[in-house]
């Protein structure tokens, strides 16, 4: 009977559950015999972590499965079935795309720039302990300079003040704590809290790094972290699910984050808004799975919701090798259901054959300005970059793993026995103490040294711009490579003349060791101390460390087991942590005669709206931190940064200073945005901040979708040009009206998308409207009613309305 099935499956599947509908005995045999993805039974006490008591429920992402396929009767992509399986009500929810999911994340992830104002806001919530599992990692205030032991002391010394705050908001909150020098947040949520089949948020738009280990993970702002960490049912806009199938083996000096690199260049810096990236196929079986992560950390440079890789042998490699056998174990016995359904379809499809893939370089100025390493030299010369590289970077959240490690050490290895060392300044950054460790006992951190590299602290450092750079003046025009994620203007070393480009880190070390931008690894020779050309041989490394991981130093505090008992001052005088205060609900008027602060023209990311670097630590402190709002950004009138006139009283100021003044006269305000504005990081203070100083809408032609929902979380309206090219109408002089807010409110207007916006032309007085667009669901109205969602949420706590967690 078996055999029956087996042989004829679509036939018999079909006779045979036509003649058991009566025998549910009988349908489960033949569902099972047929292969249909039925999942095995479950180990339900398997814990997230070496660090958690929560277990993962694979039971309840099934069931919620079971429920949503016989809605929608049609195969789900892996991508899919993870989101749907974390739905909170599956029975009802709208699963049409543009539809916002609400959601039950399993877990969430915060570094301690971001943590201070998330917990600032959490304080506010009215709750005494996180509903899910989180962690805070203090991995961004640790500036590179004289290497790591020293910087980190110089970091825990002038942060102080901070980390104490971090240190005990989490004992008494119920968060794990990870100490400065640990390592960088995604590297460390990698090597220990994604799995498999996780929905996971993180406070930093590289996050999606856990995707490499089949984790849903996603970048948000301290506000939705406060949804997660409060209880409250998180919402997702449905996203699209583009598929990137790969095929073949990377061959020679390609390397995962080629892949990446290539693919940024076909979709550009907003092609993957709105998207989640589901690599699949024969190639992604042949990844690493600290590769794959490389991958799903720089979906972020495309605008993406987040990527990732459903599970392989790799991540089962890697959960074993990091002390998560037990996870491994009950990951293999559920492939069926952490793999895409057969027959599922992608809204998109894109083939990458990785055997054909060559090294990318990617920049500068933007991280989706790709080119071949074969045409690089010509790109190099054609455009006038800077051909010397003044400095080489390798590591970061994006290739700090071993296997990134071994590689780049093996070029390393071959200068060293040509008595060669870096003709360009060369740093490493250890992505955590477990990779640091590990690098030290195998010598990969003996070979970098020997050619001149310098090891910085596990931390952040010069990707963010916590980089003391000492051999450049501001305005120098000058080349740095690093294998870093991001390289808008100005974002490792605060000079805007510096070109920066990214590429994986075997070719970062053989350009530092060549000096030069143009010289191509694969093709071109060097000479060696003895004047003898010769050339690199491909690059090898192991992809798992085979004597294990070294642990190195305990730099874990787990929660207080007396919370009660533990004390948050918040030194009212501070300059670095500033308590909240509740921004005002709406007055249900319409807003009328608004001046704009600034018409931004091109790029605008979060580093133009809220600068990093120094910036930093002020980041639990939004009164002082809002002294860098805009201050990026170009105004359209002048073409001038940081530069605006105040309209009433025509004197011309800085962006901070001037929103100012129309905060003390009353005056609420707008900004007019240009294409995809708010790009690059997750940063939640590049909204934070223009609220407190009194914006109240921002018009553009464009969002980037982090930035879209921390506008939304504040309390701002984010509004889109029905028509792009009204953009162009209006003056940065001008006064603008949202004249009709009433749609918002109104039932029957819900379908409604549209608001009018008018505007009184500065030079004559005369009027013309235009329509906006917004996105806004019931919810995130009612949070723009209450004067935020933080305002929303914590009325909804204290009337003890709450999901039932997946857990």
């Amino acid at each position: 009977y078996q055999r029956r099935v087996r042989g004829s499956l679509f036939f018999w599947v079909w006779v045979m559950l036509k003649l058991a509908n009566r025998s549910n005995k009988l349908k489960k045999i033949i569902l099972r015999r047929a292969h249909i993805r039925k999942p095995k039974r479950f180990a339900s006490s398997v814990p997230m972590s070496n660090y958690d008591t929560a277990t993962i429920n694979y039971e309840k992402i099934s069931t919620n499965l079971e429920t949503v396929r016989k809605r929608l009767k049609k195969p789900l992509t892996y991508a899919q079935k993870i989101l749907y399986g974390h739905l909170v009500d599956p029975h009802n929810q709208s699963l049409s795309k543009g539809d916002y999911l609400i959601l039950s994340p399993d877990r969430l992830a915060m570094q301690d720039a971001s943590a201070q104002t998330a917990i600032l806001q959490f304080m506010l919530a009215g709750t005494t302990k996180t509903a899910v599992p989180s962690t805070v990692h203090c991995d961004h205030l640790i500036v590179a300079k004289q290497g790591a032991k020293k910087d980190v002391e110089t970091a825990i010394e002038q942060n102080k003040e901070v980390f104490q705050f971090l240190h005990s908001t989490s004992q008494k909150y119920g968060m794990g704590f990870w100490k400065p020098g640990s390592g960088i947040i995604h590297q460390i949520v990698l090597e220990n809290y994604a799995f498999p089949g996780c929905l996971m948020l993180g406070t930093d738009s590289h996050t999606p790094n856990a995707g490499g280990l089949g984790t849903i993970a996603i970048g948000v702002g301290g506000a939705d972290a406060v949804d997660a960490m409060a209880g409250i049912g998180w919402e997702l806009k449905n996203p699209s699910i583009l598929g990137v199938k790969l095929v073949g083996k990377l061959q020679g000096w390609a390397s995962p984050k080629d892949v990446i690199l290539k693919l940024a260049g076909t979709l550009s810096v907003q092609g993957g808004t709105g998207k989640i990236i589901e690599y699949f196929g024969p190639g992604a079986e042949t990844l690493s799975c600290t590769g794959m992560a490389t991958i799903c950390n720089m979906g972020a440079e495309v605008g993406a919701t987040t990527s990732v890789f459903p599970y392989t042998e790799s991540m089962s490699r890697y959960l074993r090798a990091t002390h998560r056998s037990k996870i491994a174990e009950l990951a293999d016995s559920q492939k069926n259901l952490l793999n895409s359904d057969e027959g599922a379809e992608y809204q998109e499809v894109i083939e990458i054959n990785l055997s054909e893939l060559e090294p990318h370089i990617n920049g500068p100025f933007t991280p989706d300005l790709a080119h071949p390493i074969s045409k690089f030299a010509q790109a190099v010369k054609k455009n006038n970059w800077p051909d010397t590289v003044s400095a080489a970077l390798i590591g970061s959240c994006t290739n700090s793993s071993y296997h990134d490690m071994e590689r780049a050490a093996s070029i390393a290895s071959q200068a060293i026995e040509r008595g060669l060392t870096a003709k360009s300044n060369f740093f490493v950054t250890p992505g955590s103490e477990q990779i640091r460790a590990t690098i030290l006992r195998d010598a990969q951190q003996k070979t970098f040294e020997s050619i001149g590299g310098k090891v910085l602290a596990n931390a952040c450092g010069p990707c963010i711009g916590q980089w003391h750079r000492e051999d450049t003046k501001t305005g120098d025009k000058n080349s740095i490579v690093s294998s870093y994620n991001r390289n808008f203007s100005k974002r490792n070393d605060g000079n805007p003349a510096t070109h920066a480009f990214v590429a994986s880190p075997e070719i970062v070390t053989a350009m530092a060791i060549a000096g030069s931008l143009s010289f191509n690894p694969q093709t071109d020779k060097l000479r060696d101390k003895s004047g003898k050309e010769f050339s690199f041989t491909v690059p090898e490394g192991e992809e798992l460390p085979s004597k294990g991981f070294e642990i190195g130093e305990e730099t874990y505090v787990a929660p207080s087991k007396y919370p009660d008992s533990i004390q948050i001052q918040l030194d009212p005088k501070s300059n670095r942590l500033q308590a909240l205060q509740p921004f005002s609900a709406w007055d249900g008027k319409d807003m009328l005669d608004l001046p704009i602060l600034i018409k931004v023209e091109g790029k605008c990311t979060t580093d133009h709206i809220s600068p990093a670097g120094s910036w930093l630590k002020y980041k639990g402190h939004l009164e002082n931190i809002s002294n860098n709002t805009l201050i990026g950004a170009v105004n359209a009138e002048n073409k001038k940064v940081n530069e605006v006139e105040n309209v009433f009283t025509k004197e011309v100021g800085t962006v901070p200073d001037v929103a100012r003044q129309y905060k003390q006269s009353g005056k609420k305000w707008v900004v007019i945005g240009d294409e995809n504005y708010g790009e690059g990081s997750a940063r939640e203070h590049a909204a934070l901040q223009p609220r407190y100083l009194g914006c109240v809408a921002i018009i553009s032609r464009s969002f980037a979708r982090i930035h879209e929902t921390n506008l939304k979380k504040q309390g701002i309206l984010p509004l889109t040009f029905e028509d792009p090219k009204d953009y162009t109408r209006i003056s940065g002089k001008d006064s603008v009206s949202i004249v009709d807010l009433q749609n918002l409110i109104n039932p029957t207007a819900n379908g409604n998308k549209k608001l009018t916006v008018r505007v009184k032309k500065h030079a004559d007085g005369q009027t013309f409207e235009f329509k906006v667009l917004h996105t806004m669901n019931a919810s995130q109205i009612e949070w723009f009613k209450a004067g935020s969602a933080l305002n929303f949420i914590a009325k909804t706590v204290n009337k003890s309305v709450s999901y039932t967690h997946l857990r």
